[in-house]
């Protein structure tokens, strides 16, 4: 032991290389730091998805995701690729026209399809997807040197509960921030041409790669500020690696056509011409700063301290300062951007207070010659005053990140625990399991179902692919194909039809209809007992199967008022009520 405490200093005078030397190196401590990081990150979605044995959340595309994916799985061993979509033969994803704009994520799903469980699979994805997302933020603080850079990692994990619930979910945004991330990393290091396979793989998992495409733009304008040129570097090799991805397609030209459809309906300041998901519809005031008051605090400490004097070192500040905001006003328009926007404040104001406080200390950064010709000035003040005088700036700051650490503990915990019990209430891991296996076992395959929910579908297709369905993932999709149909949908589902029996059978195809057993559906549910057309063939607490007669006659006796005990006409019903 005494050998090696003594090992004498190599030629150039450097201490040697123990293990004790380099525990205390900053290299040790970053990775000490990301190691942290990286499990502060996992356990908290962990947590999250313990809160239900259901795939998270309230939206039910996940199940969509996994079981396509499962399919694609399927095909592929079959060598059989791209499969056909059936499900929605009415809508512009009918077998002809469907496209998978989310190729590349299903086809990263697939590994998770392996497990015993689907859903398993799909939560065991939501933690994976949502931590690297987020770890891939803190690495770019790590990256460039961010100080107090725990203390960041609060405010990412902190800046948002819908943050934190919809990155839950099993869907594809994660990536969409991962690949982001990347392309900042490549456009602040000007290393542009990589930006061409970054873009094509991106075009390839989600459409919403247009936020790289933005984020390219905005580079080049930030560099056109800082050095007064123009850099079409970005710009260009962004929109090549795009093109590459839309092109070498299995779907194209029909992905174009639906990206066109899908944004020109989601892009507009007005009223949706059919009901969307909430997501494309705006917060109320209140409800914005409740949601994102961590995220906005952020950007008024960014705008504040933003200091445009030094056009070099603002560079990076500027670029986080224009993305962020454009992301705030998205998400002021639409939920949707609710995964995007508060994630990024935190890198802006992280960016900024960095320029900031690096600002602040200048003269720690001249060159050594210029250091010592100041000393004398330095000096002045006698070695135990300056020594105080450090002291006392060293413990304010220590205060000063104690405090604020605590209040983003506080709010942590606030988001974690609120995004838990909205989670934990969410749909049951065998929402709708009963009604779809009683309709596997009842109706024949192939025939068309009338849900009259779209966003129904996914746990539809989860539990019971032998059978087609009205509409579904989008409600748009129906509108494009057929936008008279998709208004008589709107009419049926929401009981302004009184009569809905001739139509659904004439007009969509169907003789049998699937529904909750939500108020939503009171009024067409009654028209439809009412009207003489419809048996009701089965009923749990979640959902109810109805079925078209033949011929209009009179309604069932305990149909008549709507006041029966919703039994059925099948025998099956008391085995599979819960």
């Amino acid at each position: 032991m005494e050998e090696t405490e003594n090992i004498p200093p190599d030629a150039e005078g450097k201490p040697p290389k123990t293990a004790r030397n380099w525990a205390g190196s900053e290299s040790a401590v970053r990775i000490a730091d990301l190691f942290v990081g990286a499990v502060a990150i996992t356990l908290v979605f962990w947590l999250l998805q313990r809160q239900t044995q259901a795939i998270c959340c309230g939206d039910f595309d996940g199940y969509y995701h996994i079981k396509w994916a499962r399919l694609l799985w399927d095909n592929m061993r079959a060598r059989h690729f791209p499969p056909a979509f059936t499900w929605l033969p009415l809508t512009t994803l009918n077998p002809h026209d469907y496209v998978d704009h989310h190729l590349l994520f299903h086809i990263i799903l697939i590994p998770f399809t392996w497990f015993r469980d689907l859903q398993t699979g799909a939560k065991v994805a939501a933690v994976l997807f949502a931590s690297l997302a987020v770890f891939s933020c803190y690495w770019l603080l790590m990256r460039y040197e961010i100080r107090y850079r725990l203390i960041w990692l609060l405010a990412l994990l902190a800046c948002s509960a819908p943050f934190l619930y919809r990155m839950s979910m099993t869907k594809a945004p994660p990536f969409a921030i991962i690949f982001l991330v990347i392309g900042i990393y490549l456009l602040f290091e000007k290393k542009y041409w990589p930006l061409v396979p970054l873009a094509f793989v991106f075009t390839l998992t989600y459409d919403m790669f247009v936020l790289l495409i933005m984020a390219a733009a905005i580079w080049t304008v930030v560099v056109g500020w800082a050095e007064e040129r123009f850099e079409w570097r970005p710009i260009v090799w962004v929109l090549l690696g795009t093109a590459a991805g839309l092109v070498i397609n299995p779907y194209f030209p029909h992905n174009l056509y639906l990206f066109w459809e899908h944004a020109r309906v989601k892009i507009t300041a007005t009223n949706f011409t059919t009901k969307v998901g909430q997501e494309w519809y705006p917060y109320d005031t209140t409800e914005f700063f409740l949601n994102c008051y961590v995220a906005l605090a952020a950007m008024l400490a960014g705008y504040l301290a933003f200091d445009w004097s030094d056009r070099k070192r603002a560079a990076r500040p500027l670029f986080f300062l224009i993305l962020s905001t454009a992301l705030l006003l998205m998400m002021a328009r639409w939920k949707r951007f609710a995964e995007y926007f508060p994630p990024f404040a935190i890198l802006f104001a992280a960016f900024t207070l960095e320029q900031f406080w690096r600002g602040r200390a200048v003269f720690t950064h001249l060159p050594q010659d210029v250091l010592e010709d100041l000393q004398p000035f330095l000096d002045r003040q006698t070695p135990t005053a300056t020594a105080k005088e450090t002291q006392h700036e060293e413990s304010w700051k220590i205060i000063k990140a104690a405090f604020v650490a605590l209040a983003l503990g506080l709010a942590l915990f606030a988001n974690v625990y609120r995004t838990a019990k909205d989670i934990h209430d969410s749909d049951p891991r065998d929402y709708y399991a009963k009604g779809a296996a009683w309709m596997r076992g009842n109706i024949p395959a192939g025939q068309i179902v009338f849900n009259t929910d779209w966003d129904d579908f996914p746990r539809l297709f989860y539990y019971d692919p032998t059978h087609v369905y009205v509409s579904g993932l989008d409600p748009t999709y129906l509108l494009d194909k057929n936008a008279e149909l998709s208004k008589l949908y709107d009419r049926i589902t929401t009981g302004e039809e009184e009569d809905p029996g001739p139509l659904i059978r004439d007009r969509f195809g169907a003789t049998w209809v699937f529904s909750d057993n939500t108020k939503d559906h009171d009024a067409f549910y009654d028209n439809a007992l009412r009207s003489g057309w419809f048996d009701r063939v089965y009923e749990d607490g979640d959902c109810s199967v109805l079925h078209l007669r033949d011929q209009k006659s009179e309604p069932a006796p305990e149909d008549k008022h709507g006041d029966s005990d919703k039994g059925s006409g099948n025998d099956n019903d008391n085995d599979n009520s819960p």
